[in-house]
């Protein structure tokens, strides 16, 4: 059996930080988590207040935590970021890059300095969260240009339909492919006609805004999403896009491999019952450029 004695040397060497906070943030006691290759020493934040030392948004993000645990007196479990930058009264030493945590919170049956308390447990899962960026990275890239896939072009789609159903939200789309790909793999090789996807890629990428994404959804099919753009100023984005193609691919041509874009660009209209409505009327609108000539936009 161990005694009283023996209890502070226990928590202390308690692997991972175990926090007491206050129903008010106000930081109660602090056992544990000595490996700073792992953690910051927190001994020097007993009796500060989380919303004196953290930026606002996180402080409340902690306090409304608190507050459920004590409230519903169930374990919560969340995942949250934090650095030694975001904390005020931190040491140096310590890991210098942010810090995913998985916080465990339990209320406790008793008060301190008349305040309910509870028992926050931060365990240190960066490796296990940079492992699962990763892998949700491969399962929605392509492997070859590093865009987007099909699988991550529907959910984003199925997002920005509902917030054109919703609110009226325009969102554009256009899909194009190289004309004569397969000529320039027959008489080069297909690492040159994935040459040439990479080159087109690139100018795609150099042109897209962040709320803008581009998938690759096939061979040489690509559709590029753009939210808020309205149909006019899609085809615009489209002929410049076709006029910058056409000077990445002067290189790739040659007798019999007479690469170039053809476009389709549409957007969400309010006869489409779903996103596939529009990607349907946008692959229509591919076809018809491809049919009619290649190296041309079709605006369904």
């Amino acid at each position: 059996m161990i005694n009283l004695e023996q209890m502070p040397a226990i928590l202390d060497a308690l692997p991972d930080p175990a926090f007491l906070f206050s129903r008010s943030g106000k930081y109660v006691a602090i056992f544990g988590g000595r490996d700073n290759r792992y953690y910051h020493d927190g001994s020097g934040l007993v009796g500060l207040s989380i919303a004196d030392l953290i930026e606002a948004e996180k402080a409340d993000w902690f306090l409304e935590k608190i507050d459920e645990a004590l409230q519903s007196r169930k374990l919560l479990i969340e995942e949250y970021e934090l650095s030694n930058k975001d904390v005020k009264g931190l040491p140096d030493d310590g890991p210098q890059q942010p810090i995913w945590f998985e916080g465990r919170i339990q209320a406790l049956e008793f008060l301190v300095e008349g305040e309910e308390v509870v028992l926050w447990v931060a365990s240190n899962i960066s490796k296990r969260h940079q492992l699962e960026v990763k892998l949700r990275e491969l399962s929605d890239t392509d492997q070859l240009t590093g865009l987007f896939n099909r699988r991550r072009l529907e959910q984003d789609l199925a997002l920005h339909f509902e917030a054109f159903t919703r609110h009226s939200t325009p969102t554009s789309v256009v899909m194009y492919d190289l004309d004569n790909l397969k000529q320039l793999n027959d008489r080069f090789g297909h690492h040159v006609g994935d040459e040439a996807i990479l080159m087109v890629t690139g100018i795609c990428q150099s042109h897209l805004r962040k709320t803008d994404i581009a998938c690759r959804v096939g061979g040489d099919e690509f559709i590029i999403v753009l939210p808020g753009i309205e149909l006019e100023q899609a085809v615009q984005f489209s002929e410049r896009l076709k006029e910058f193609f056409k000077q990445g691919l002067e290189r790739f041509r040659a007798d019999g491999a007479d690469v170039s874009v053809s476009l389709g660009v549409t957007t969400f209209m309010p006869t489409d019952t779903s996103y596939q409505d529009t990607l349907k009327r946008v692959d229509d609108a591919l076809y018809s450029a491809k049919k009619n000539g290649k190296n041309q936009i079709v605006i369904a």
